[in-house]
């Protein structure tokens, strides 16, 4: 593998190769930009997330097969008076006109005006100030259509000055999260290059230093768009959410491996006159680490292909492909830009032969001296500080209300906060349940089903809502007496579908029960996440040590690399969820964010160890473990400082996402790589080092010295 990256490296690293790759990956683009699909073509708000075989899936699907009605994209439409109570006569032309004017993809409207009184009253709140009427899309309705009619619906409504119509649900969600995104990913981008650009300008002090690699990220940025929109085209879902992450990997990945290689050729440009000996001699030495280091990551990515769960799964493709570009960039694109400028491209501070390759007085020369001299002291500290954090892991809570992550002035949000004020909560969105009976069931058997669910805590109400021509199957509405996204609620739900069995056979029927609605499929998205995150937390991490066994050609290393990233993973994630309720308010979490986090501190993270122990590989060849660990974290402390802060502060810039799930990912693997890049790398991995790798043959190493 090395005799084939140097092959590729080497011709790169000539006058030839170098006009040859810059080139090829004009053309490249230019193609891809002029005949490939956008990827933002094939972007949707929601994919499947549950796993076929999920119960809830099951019961849904069965639902649509006896109540084919019931089929469709769910819309609730809340009215509320601006002044005074609401009544019929105002909202039923309403309802009249969204059907008079053949709305795209609208199933059924409730006729309001031709119900008894007896039966719209279940439609206000108890002040009369509020109305919710529900509404179905075709099923087939996609996102940007959805939004299209809603469009259409509100403009109709306005006409009404007395009122003010919402619309949240599973429709309103949508179409506000299509806005959301359209939005905010031009946010994303700009604020990304724009502090990109101004961090690597404080930094290095170089215009082009800065200019290089965020013009080898633009190359790169587009030939993954188009790819993607190639896979969207084929069929492959894209969340918007995914494409958001997505955008600040590529961008963070490539800054990350081009400072690497461009701080080894300023080394090298100390040594060698001719910029393309120099240019040889760096991608030489930090070609493999920087190369592996994408292929950890992208490892990670591949891993979650092994995920239930659809968010994951999502991942695994478009990060693999983003992941597969970016490698191949940072081993040809990259060092063809930087030789192409030469010693220009470090202007003012230009690098001549002959110059000190490391200032002896730099913070982190003083570093490595310290924790050479007192390994066990910098080993004890900051194990204290990492533990301390991950400690606060116990206070981890998480929040299934989904909705709640949204700005609160989202027009969803806000509908669902007027049901929620207005209205019972457990009637946000009630369960539905499922009887299929063996055999007919009649009206004692139901009522007697109806009073053992009753029966169960938490719950509020049950009522039969229907039933098929042969009375085999029934269908029951059931609302919990706290919101259906509640703890509780959730709980009492999975106590429900374990006890199913009992239930029916208490009211003296034989058949199944099978659980629909958001509540259960709540139930199954807590089981599937804690699924996922044990399976794909042990094949990460085995899959990653294996990797670094044959980098490092080591059993210890791996389990030194490793071991301080799983630590650094805990401490993180209990230091940010502090840190998050202490300065934003935000006590309770998306269950996505511990394995989000895990994915990306892992794989990100231990790039910086790679590189760490890669250096300290290299001068271990002539030097004694204190000796090399002192040179290794002199030497690429600067970098790999200068690379996390920009790492860091690139993923923080997730926090301008108008979701909370995004916020507080990006804020959490902010902190965690600020702890990986200071203190794992720093200071306890080299600590370790000294206290745990031996000179094995002194008199051998004195002579290479």
């Amino acid at each position: 593998m090395k005799a084939f990256l140097h092959s590729i490296t080497d011709r790169v690293a000539t006058k030839k190769g170098m006009w040859i790759t810059i080139g090829s990956w004009l053309a490249l683009t230019v193609i891809l930009a002029m005949t490939a699909p956008n990827a933002k073509d094939y972007e949707v708000s929601r994919i499947a997330t549950l796993p076929e075989d999920a119960q809830s899936v099951i019961a849904q699907e069965k639902l649509d097969e006896y109540f084919p009605n019931s089929e469709g994209i769910p819309a609730i439409l809340v009215f509320q008076a601006k002044e005074q109570e609401l009544t019929v006569k105002e909202i039923a032309p309403v309802l009249t006109a969204f059907e008079n004017e053949n709305i795209k993809g609208i199933e059924q409207i409730i006729p309001l005006e031709k119900l008894p009184p007896q039966a719209t009253a279940g439609f206000f709140s108890e002040d009369g100030t509020t109305a919710v009427i529900p509404l179905q899309f075709e099923s087939s309705m996609e996102s940007k259509d959805i939004r299209d009619s809603l469009n259409e619906m509100k403009s109709i409504a306005e006409k009404d000055a007395a009122m003010e119509m919402y619309v949240t649900g599973p429709a309103g969600i949508s179409a506000d999260s299509l806005d959301l995104f359209s939005r905010a990913d031009l946010v994303l981008i700009l604020s990304t290059v724009g502090l990109i650009l101004i961090l690597l300008i404080v930094i290095y002090r170089s215009p082009l230093l800065a200019i290089i690699p965020l013009l080898a990220a633009v190359f790169v940025y587009v030939v993954v768009m188009k790819l993607l929109g190639i896979l969207g085209s084929a069929g492959l879902d894209l969340s918007n959410q995914t494409i958001s992450i997505m955008s600040i990997l590529l961008f963070a990945a490539v800054i990350d491996y081009s400072l690497f290689i461009f701080s080894r050729f300023r080394e090298e440009l100390k040594k060698h006159e001719d910029k393309y000996e120099a240019m040889q001699s760096a991608v030489r030495e930090v070609g493999m680490p920087v190369f592996f280091s994408g292929g950890t990551v992208l490892a990670a990515m591949l891993v979650l292909f092994f995920a239930e769960f659809g968010d994951y799964r999502n991942f695994a493709p478009t990060f693999a492909t983003a992941m597969a570009v970016i490698m191949l960039a940072s081993i040809t694109l990259v060092p063809a830009l930087f030789t192409l400028f030469g010693r220009k491209s470090f202007w003012p501070k230009v690098p001549k032969v002959g110059e000190s390759r490391v200032k002896a007085n730099s913070f982190w020369s003083k570093t490595g001296r310290f924790v050479v001299k007192k390994p066990g002291l910098s080993v004890v500290v900051v194990g204290l500080i990492l533990i301390i954090s991950a400690i606060n892991i116990v206070n981890l809570e998480y929040e299934f209300d989904t909705i709640k992550s949204f700005p609160e002035d989202m027009p969803s949000r806000e509908g669902y906060e007027i049901l929620e004020e207005k209205f019972a909560s457990g009637d946000l969105a009630p369960s539905t349940i499922l009887l299929e009976a063996d055999e007919p069931v009649n009206e004692e058997q139901q009522t007697a089903l109806s009073e053992e669910l009753s029966s169960q805590p938490l719950v509020g109400s049950v009522r039969i809502n229907g039933s098929t021509d042969d009375n085999q199957v029934i269908q029951y509405s059931l609302s919990f007496t706290e919101s259906p996204y509640a703890l509780e609620s959730i709980d009492a739900m999975e106590d429900l579908i374990n006890q199913a069995d009992s239930l029916i056979e208490s009211a003296g029927i034989e058949g199944q029960l099978y659980f629909a609605g958001e509540t259960a499929a709540q139930v199954d998205d807590r089981t599937t996440n804690n699924r996922d995150v044990i399976v794909i937390v042990l094949l990460e991490t085995l899959l990653i040590f294996i990797l670094l066994i044959f980098l490092t050609r080591s059993v210890k290393m791996p389990i030194y690399m490793m071991g301080t990233i799983l630590v650094s993973f805990l401490a993180a994630l209990g230091l940010g969820i502090f840190l998050t309720e202490l300065f934003f308010d935000i006590s309770a979490v998306s269950n996505r964010v511990p394995l989000y986090a895990f994915v990306f501190l892992v794989a990100l993270g231990i790039d910086y160890n790679i590189m760490l122990i890669s250096r300290f590989q290299e001068e271990r060849r002539k030097h004694s473990v204190k000796e090399a660990v002192e040179i290794a974290v002199a030497n690429t402390g600067g970098v790999i400082s200068s690379a996390g802060l920009i790492l860091a502060a690139t993923f923080a810039v997730l926090m301008t996402q108008p979701i909370q799930l995004l916020f507080v990912f990006g804020f959490i693997v902010a902190v965690g790589i600020l702890l990986d890049t200071f203190l794992i790398r720093g200071v306890l991995l080299p600590g370790l080092l000294v206290l745990l790798e031996k000179d094995k043959d002194k008199a051998k190493m004195r002579n290479n010295s």
